[in-house]
């Protein structure tokens, strides 16, 4: 196997190179004027794979930065201001200043067509002609270059919409302009008129963005010997360029996405199904819970717009390396959402001047001027002492010699409070105990935060994976290639007939392999998963259930889905409604084109010639509940073999990230150099909560 993954994260770009058998990684600064720049400076430095599997953040900033497409949105009349509307969800229930933010097309940019369709595709309202050729006429007037189209009810009739799409690339084509062309019954043919606005509307807005940088991208990587070329997508699969480019909303998540499949692979080498993810890189941090099976859902939200596409259940906080620290208004400290990122970075990387939590790791002694990037890049520990003395200052008023370390040490506090949060937030608050989860720790910041995390939450098995500053990279490896389609049912599961929906499935499955084909896929092998959205009547939300894998070729009664959704109902929200009628709303095909299991075998480190030793004593903070510097003996992770044990307080420097064992900790390292910390005694600290 010949193949590199590329994660662009927004403090550096990641690279794991699977060759042989064996795994090399590199890492260099993002380069956010011009992302292709580092990936290219990666691939001539560990020389041209066969495959590329990119994580971009492409997308993902041009709608959070708002630097999409001039686009268009063609809709009923009426419903132009769907996108402003929204729902009447509120966040923060007690922030009395919510702001939101802009919607991606301004008021003047959204046209209505007079025409109705009703909810059973039957037409209230004709689209004539001249309701055409007064929006080709608009168009023609504005500097359009992307156009979404959502028609009320498109998903049960879309012959309004196709008619908009004919005429408008009519037009295009006689006056030779570039159109990029958007209708929600081919991005999204579902019910929640808001959702399937947003997002076509996403789509429409980043699809030419991510287009453009592919097309500048693909051709440098084919000089350089690159034969085939995939994007990560938000549900942990991958895709092909023909897609990325039709679909570009699905890349809205790719990085993230890719952290949790590569967790969950190590994870599974190492004996583990039952896992919490936590990626903490520069500017936030990533958690997923898994339980036997990637957390796929239906809906994700980027850039303040839901996207009803399919992606990992992922929570992000502004939480990571980068995170600014701050005093508010009301004299509170606080941590990000803002961050430092590539450019300046934080204050100990040369450039940045404001405070952050690497600025704060350092200054505890669990970063390690010297230890970091293996030595390749030395932190300024006095740039970042500069930038906390404002900062305390401001939190103690007169100076003593160690406020910095006081203030440094209430900053990871803040953050780890908030990655707790995030924690319980995906397991708690959803009916999951995290006491029966392994913590796996990645992301360049991940490892030093991982074990206090665990001591809060009750967690008693922390892993920490060989590499886990380029785990998301080497999660883009292991993706399978992808494609969903979905249909709306909107019937009662006791009306809705096996036959039939077998027709459904078997319609939907040749829409997506056709997909695959069309991205150059070998459609031997390929598995085809069936998932129906259900809900009790009366209910606004739905959980999604599995059908048996074959199902579709191989009908069965419906009963045991039955009970498979209640089970799910009553887990999820502690009660199941066995009276109540239960209506399957959408049916989601998903194509699966495996690829092998990682495979490679641990790095070939020689024998040690002596017992192992420390390479240095330290002066650090590694308890918690201190910021007073006591020594900790700091070990090398080149120097670590199977089997090899140590007892915290300690530091484990490498190349791309350093873990913190504290006081009461051991690690041991497993077959796969996989770091694995437990506590030594039952009670992980004085706020933990026992595990059952």
């Amino acid at each position: 196997m010949d193949i590199l993954g590329i994660d662009i994260g927004g403090t550096f770009t990641d690279f794991v190179l699977l060759r042989n058998g064996r795994v090399r990684i590199y890492k260099t600064l993002s380069t956010p004027d011009d992302p292709a720049r580092a990936l290219l400076q990666g691939v001539d430095t560990l020389g041209a794979p066969a495959t590329i599997v990119h994580g971009t953040t492409v997308a993902t900033n041009a709608l959070l930065e708002r630097r999409g497409a001039a686009t268009a949105l063609v809709t009923t009349g009426g419903f132009g201001d769907v996108l402003v509307i929204g729902r009447g969800n509120r966040p923060t229930l007690y922030d009395l200043n919510v702001t939101r933010l802009d919607p991606p097309i301004p008021e003047a940019w959204r046209f209505e067509l007079i025409e109705r369709m009703l909810p059973d595709g039957s037409v209230l309202t004709p689209l004539d002609d001249s309701e055409l050729a007064r929006l080709v006429a608009w168009i023609g007037e504005h500097p359009v270059e992307s156009v979404a189209i959502c028609l009320l009810h498109s998903y049960a009739n879309p012959s309004h919409e196709d008619q908009v799409i004919a005429a408008l690339d009519r037009a295009a084509r006689t006056s030779q302009r570039s159109l990029f062309i958007f209708a929600s019954h081919r991005v999204l043919p579902e019910p929640r008129e808001y959702e399937r606005t947003s997002t076509t509307v996403v789509n429409a807005y980043v699809s030419p963005i991510l287009g453009r940088y592919l097309d500048r991208l693909g051709p440098a990587l084919r000089d350089r010997g690159v034969r085939s070329i995939r994007i990560m997508a938000s549900d942990g699969g991958s895709m092909g360029l023909v897609t990325a480019r039709e679909l570009a909303a699905r890349a809205t998540l790719s990085g993230p996405a890719g952290g949790v499949v590569g967790a969950y692979a190590v994870a599974r080498r190492a004996g583990f199904n039952r896992i919490i993810t936590f990626d903490m890189g520069g500017t936030s941090t990533d958690v997923a819970l898994v339980d036997g099976t990637l957390p796929h859902t239906s809906e994700s939200q980027v850039g303040g717009l839901p996207v009803r596409l399919p992606s990992l259940d992922i929570h992000t906080v502004g939480a990571g390396g980068g995170s600014l620290a701050r005093i508010d208004a009301g004299g509170a400290l606080r941590v990000g959402p803002q961050s430092a990122g590539a450019d300046p970075g934080p204050a100990c990387y040369g450039r940045g001047t404001l405070p952050t939590v690497t600025d704060a790791n350092l200054l505890l002694g669990r970063l390690q001027a010297d230890y970091f990037l293996g030595g390749h890049m030395t932190l300024d520990v006095e740039r970042a002492r500069m930038a906390f003395i404002t900062l305390a200052h401001d939190l103690f008023g007169a100076q003593s010699p160690d406020d910095e370390q006081r203030a440094a040490l209430g900053v990871v506090r803040i953050a780890n409070a908030l990655m707790e949060r995030a924690i319980r937030a995906i397991s708690v608050e959803r009916g999951d105990d995290p006491r029966d989860c392994a913590l796996v720790a990645f992301g360049g910041a991940g490892p030093l935060h991982a074990a206090h995390l665990a001591a809060a939450l009750g967690i008693r098995t922390v892993l920490i994976p060989r590499y886990p500053g380029v785990l998301s990279a080497l999660g883009m490896i292991a993706a399978d290639v992808t494609r969903e389609s979905s249909r709306a049912l909107l019937t009662t599961l006791d009306a809705l007939d096996t036959t039939t929906l077998a027709m459904h499935i078997a319609a939907l499955a040749d829409e997506a392999l056709a997909a695959l084909a069309a991205d150059g896929e070998d459609l031997n092998g390929c598995r085809i998963e069936c998932v129906l959205d259900l809900r009790y009547a009366g209910q606004s939300y739905e959980l999604p259930t599995s059908l048996e894998s074959g199902w579709e070729k191989s009908p069965t009664p419906l009963t045991d889905l039955t009970e498979r959704f209640h089970a799910l109902h009553e887990r999820r929200y502690g009660h199941a409604m066995r009276e109540r009628r239960i209506e399957a709303v959408t049916l989601r095909v998903r194509a699966v084109s495996p690829r092998s299991a990682i495979d490679f075998a641990p790095e070939e480190l020689p024998p040690r010639a002596s017992p192992l030793m420390p390479r240095t004593v330290v002066q650090a903070a590694l308890n918690g509940d201190t910021a007073a510097l006591e020594p900790a003996p700091l070990y090398e992770r080149d120097d670590l073999r199977p089997g090899d044990a140590i007892d915290g307080p300690a530091i484990i420097a490498q190349f791309d990230a350093t873990t913190i064992a504290p006081p009461g900790w051991r690690v041991v390292v497993d077959a796969d150099l996989n770091l694995i910390m437990t506590p030594l005694s039952p009670r992980l600290s004085p706020s933990a909560v026992p595990p059952a």
